[in-house]
């Protein structure tokens, strides 16, 4: 199901303003992939990207073209990991956090 602007608008704004809530979504993205949800890690990444920083800024750290990110981010896009290593890497130094992997025992 397609977002609304307003819904999209607002995470913008809120993200704009509250660093924790960044940080939050960042580690939610990573934990979405973590976790095997894909498509759902994609969509996350890119409604990041387009709040924080947009694709014009992260294609230029990447020195790939805004569209080719947009398009490995979308529904039907087939990242490589090192690409999405890389967009971790950027927006990690651009939030100045560091997220890293805590094993816990499935209950």
């Amino acid at each position: 199901m397609p977002l609304t602007k307003d819904f999209r608008e607002t995470v913008r704004e809120r993200a704009q303003a509250d660093p924790g809530f960044r940080t939050g979504l960042l580690q939610e993205v990573a934990d979405t992939f973590l976790s095997g949800d894909v498509a759902t890690g994609k969509a996350t990444l890119r409604y990041y990207v387009h709040a924080t920083v947009g694709f014009d800024a992260l294609a230029r750290a990447m020195r790939k073209s805004p569209k080719s990110l947009m398009r490995m981010l979308g529904p039907d896009g087939n990242p490589q990991a090192s690409n999405l290593f890389a967009i971790f890497r950027f927006l990690q130094a651009k939030e100045r956090v560091r997220l890293t992997v805590k094993a816990q025992p499935i209950k």
